[in-house]
C-alpha cells in the first residue's frame, strides 16, 4: 500500500529493526492488538453508545476588533449552533449568554493551575467564576488548562490532575457536579505513536499523568478531549500525505495492517489512535471528543495548504460527516462531539499567519468563506437564489445546523 509507506513521519516514525526482530515484534503487536480490539469492540457494542453527536465551535477572543458577546450570541443563534467553547471565564460572555439555548464549555487558564491545586482556591474559583452565572447560563463543561503537554513545554502537567480533582470537589460542594463535567483538551503530542491507529500509545513521560487523568475521567464519566489538526501533518509533509485524505475528499485511504480497518481520512485515524492509547493503559470505556479541529484559510509562504479553498473543503466535509452522525472505524456506532476551530479570525494571536486565519467569520461577521453554514435569516434567500442549492439540516439534540451542499 503506497499510503502505508507515506505516513511513517512526524508522529509516525519508521521502525528500523532487523527482519527477525520485525517478525517477532509484529507477532507480539498483532496478538496485543487482537486482544485490545476484541475488548474495545465488545464495549462499543455492549454499552450501546447512543448519545447523539454535537457540533460546537470555538469562540476565541484574541483580537481587538471582534464583535461584542451579545452580537456573537446572535450570530451563533442564527446558525442554530448550540455549543461553544471559550478560553477563559469572561464575565461579559457568561452574562451575555444567559437565558440562551447555547451551552458553554469554559476554560481555566494554564497559569492558574498551580494555585487551583489547593481545594480552597478551587472552591473560591468555582463560587466566583461559575456559580453566579449558573444555571441561567448553560455551563456544561470546564476545561482545566489547554494543551498542557506540548513538545516544547511540560512544566505544568504535574498540576493537571490535582487541579481537576480540586475543581470537581468544589463542584460537588456547590451541587454543580451533576451538570458540569471537568476535563482537559490535549494536543496530539501526548502520543508517542499514532500510525497506524492500532499502534497508538502515549509518550512514556506522560503515561503516569495520563493514567491518573483517565482514572479521573472514568470516575466522573467525562470525555477525553483531543485537539486534532490533520492540517499540521499535511503542512509538514505535503509530498507524502495525500491532500484528499486530510480533507475528507474521496480517496483510496489507508488500511491499518493489524485491525484491517479502512480509514478514508486522517482525523478519524487520529481519534482511533487515542482510543488505542487509552486502551493500552487499561481504559477502554472512555469517550473521546475533538475539542479543536480546523484549517487555516491563509498562511505564510512555508505554510503549504493554508488556502481559502482547502479550509472551505475541510470544514464543509467535516460538517457533512457530522450530518451522518458517524463514528470512527473502531467505534462505528459512537458518534463524537467536534468543536470547530474557530468562529472568528483573531488578529492578535501570535505565531505564523495561519494562527490568525482559522475563523469561519471575519470580525465584521461576514463569512471568511462559505462552508454551508447558513443563518436562519439568510437560508431562504440562499435556497431560492441558486437552483442547484440543497439545504440539509444537521440535527443534534434540539439543535439544527443548516448545511448548503
Amino acid at each position: 500500500d503506497s499510503l502505508t509507506s507515506t505516513f511513517s513521519l512526524g508522529l509516525y516514525p519508521p521502525l528500523y529493526l532487523s527482519s527477525m526482530s520485525k517478525m517477532f515484534c509484529r507477532i507480539a503487536m498483532t496478538n496485543s492488538i487482537v486482544l485490545l480490539l476484541f475488548s474495545l469492540t465488545f464495549l462499543e457494542h455492549g454499552l450501546l453508545f447512543q448519545r447523539v453527536s454535537s457540533l460546537g465551535i470555538n469562540y476565541g477572543q484574541v483580537g481587538d476588533n471582534l464583535p461584542p458577546p451579545d452580537k456573537v450570541l446572535q450570530l451563533l443563534s442564527s446558525l442554530h449552533i448550540n455549543k461553544t467553547r471559550i478560553y477563559d471565564t469572561n464575565p461579559r460572555v457568561l452574562t451575555s449568554f444567559a437565558n440562551s439555548n447555547i451551552e458553554l464549555f469554559v476554560t481555566v487558564e494554564n497559569e492558574m493551575l498551580p494555585s487551583l491545586v489547593d481545594p480552597q482556591q478551587a472552591l473560591q474559583w468555582v463560587t466566583t467564576r461559575i456559580k453566579p452565572y449558573f444555571p441561567a447560563t448553560k455551563i456544561g463543561g470546564i476545561a482545566v488548562g489547554n494543551e498542557l503537554y506540548t513538545d516544547d513545554d511540560s512544566s505544568l502537567i504535574g498540576y493537571l490532575v490535582p487541579a481537576m480533582m480540586s475543581i470537581h470537589g468544589a463542584l460537588v460542594q456547590t451541587g454543580l457536579d451533576k451538570y458540569i463535567q471537568v476535563s482537559t483538551p490535549n494536543s496530539l503530542s501526548v502520543l508517542q505513536e499514532s500510525y497506524p491507529p492500532s499502534a497508538g500509545c502515549f509518550r512514556p513521560e506522560v503515561a503516569g499523568v495520563m493514567t491518573q487523568l483517565l482514572g479521573f475521567l472514568r470516575n466522573t464519566k467525562s470525555p477525553f478531549w483531543i485537539n486534532a489538526y490533520p492540517y499540521f501533518a499535511y503542512k509538514d509533509s505535503p509530498t507524502k500525505i495525500p491532500l484528499d485524505y486530510v480533507l475528507f475528499n474521496p480517496n483510496p485511504g489507508m488500511v491499518d495492517p493489524y485491525t484491517k480497518y479502512q480509514y478514508d481520512n486522517m482525523l478519524y485515524a487520529q481519534v482511533d489512535a487515542v482510543i488505542f492509547a487509552m486502551a493500552r493503559l487499561g481504559f477502554k470505556d472512555i469517550e473521546v471528543g475533538v475539542s479543536e479541529t480546523g484549517w487555516p484559510s491563509k498562511g505564510d509562504g512555508d505554510e503549504v495548504g493554508a488556502t481559502v479553498a482547502n479550509a472551505a473543503v475541510y470544514n464543509k466535509n467535516l460538517l457533512r460527516r457530522q450530518l451522518q452522525n458517524e463514528g470512527t472505524p473502531l467505534r462505528p456506532n459512537l458518534s463524537f462531539d467536534v468543536y470547530l476551530f474557530a468562529l472568528f479570525n483573531e488578529d492578535l494571536k501570535p505565531g505564523p499567519t495561519s494562527e490568525r486565519n482559522y475563523g469561519l467569520y471575519q470580525p465584521d461577521e461576514t463569512m471568511a468563506y462559505n462552508v454551508g453554514l447558513l443563518s436562519s435569516s439568510s437560508s431562504t434567500t440562499t435556497s431560492t437564489s441558486t437552483s442547484s442549492t440543497t439545504i440539509i439540516s444537521l440535527t443534534s439534540s434540539a439543535s439544527t445546523v443548516c448545511i448548503n451542499i
